[in-house]
Formats: structure tokens, C-alpha cells, sequence
């Protein structure tokens, strides 16, 4: 199929970027610059897409940073640190991300005569964001086939899959982890202490991969 893969240069979905094109798939990838404090996940997958030579485009979106307030990933608010739960990490919520990052990427993947969007959404998203839940995605499919007289499908391969499983599926596809980027403080290197790093540290070690991030804070 050819594909439009909403693509942060993060760990899920550089590892479904692998599967999909392991697949034999056509895929063009689309990144988002939408203010996000770690704008850094932009160098990365510009880097992993010129290593896999496939084609990736980001859409400057900065101007919109000003009507997502409240969120400490686009709005002058701190950045929590310490364990990803809901209490703790409901600040990163971004106010309807997931429809913006996803409407863009319907419209090109239509303009493409593309027949589907994937995106990396899985089983160990977190309840807190709106935007994750199932019935969110199953709207946006609806809306994806009706948008456009090119019906669009919404696909979520690892949707059954927890972050762990993840990890394991691109170790098994030579995914270079090191380039990857997960850490929301955005900058040179990891800090270690973010709930995405925390996330990202845990995974490896639950999947029994080393992990090959280097970390500000090693613990």
C-alpha cells in the first residue's frame, strides 16, 4: 500500500516506520512542527528518513503554539518530572494534538491518492490523553473515508502492542535506537528524569534490550 505515516522520529514510531516499509509498504512521512518544546524529535526523523531514503516533510504549524495554552509541552508551563502517571504528567496533554497531526496527514495522504494514514498510537498509551482513546481513532477513520471523494483508511498496527513489545520488534528490525528521540525537554541529549524518558529507560529494560539513549541523569 502506499502510506502516510505521522512520523515524530520517537521510538514507535520510527519502529513502525521499519515494520511498514519491512512490509514492503510505500511510505511518506510527515512530521509536525507545532511549537512543541521538543521540537529536537524533528532532527531525528529527518535523519532517519535520509538514512532510509524515503521522504519526509514537516508542516510549520508554530503559529498555532498561542491557542494551545495550558499544556506544558506549548504554553510557558513547567515540565513535570518523575513517574508517567496521570496526576503527574496530565500538563503534557496538548488540546486536540492527535486530530490536528491527523487531519494534516489525511489531507496530504488523499492528495497522494495514498490508501491509508498509520500512526503509532498502542496498547501502553495513557488514559489521560483524550486524544488516545479507542473511540477517538475509530471517529477519525469514519471521518478519514468520508473526508475526501478518495476514501482514506486510519491504521494502528501496534495498537495490541505494549511499549516493551515495541522495543523488541525493533531490535528484531535493526531499528537504530540511538537516533531516536523521546525525551519532551528537548534538548542535546536525554534527561533522564522526564516521564518519556523514565517510559522510554523502562521499556528497554522490561524487553531485555540494552538501551543505547544517552541520559543526563542516569537514573
Amino acid at each position: 500500500m502506499k502510506l502516510v505515516l505521522v512520523y515524530s522520529g520517537g521510538l514507535d514510531s520510527t519502529v513502525l516506520l521499519h515494520h511498514l516499509l519491512a512490509e514492503g509498504h510505500e511510505i511518506h512521512c510527515l512530521g509536525i512542527d507545532y511549537g512543541q518544546r521538543h521540537r529536537r524529535e524533528l532532527v531525528s526523523g529527518q535523519a532517519i528518513c535520509e538514512r532510509l531514503g524515503v521522504e519526509y516533510r514537516v508542516v510549520d504549524l508554530t503559529a498555532i503554539r498561542p491557542l494551545l495554552k495550558g499544556s506544558s509541552l506549548t504554553d510557558s508551563v513547567s515540565l513535570p518530572e518523575g513517574a508517567y502517571n496521570i496526576e503527574n504528567m496530565k500538563s503534557t496533554v496538548v488540546p486536540n494534538r492527535n486530530m490536528i497531526l491527523l487531519s494534516l496527514a489525511i489531507a496530504w495522504a488523499a492528495s497522494l491518492r495514498a490508501d491509508a494514514v498509520a500512526y503509532a498510537a498502542h496498547a501502553g498509551d495513557h488514559p489521560l490523553y483524550p486524544d488516545c482513546r479507542p473511540e477517538f481513532a475509530q471517529a477519525m477513520d469514519r471521518a478519514a473515508a468520508l473526508c475526501d471523494w478518495n476514501p482514506v483508511r486510519l491504521l494502528r498496527p501496534f495498537i495490541d502492542m505494549g511499549k516493551r513489545d515495541i522495543v523488541r520488534r525493533g531490535a528484531e528490525l535493526g531499528v537504530p535506537f540511538e537516533l531516536t528521540w523521546s525525551c519532551y525537554q528537548g534538548g542535546q541529549r536525554h534527561c533522564g528524569r522526564c516521564g518519556t524518558c523514565r517510559e522510554r529507560r523502562d521499556a528497554f529494560a522490561r524487553a531485555g534490550i540494552s538501551d543505547p539513549t544517552e541520559y543526563q541523569s542516569p537514573d
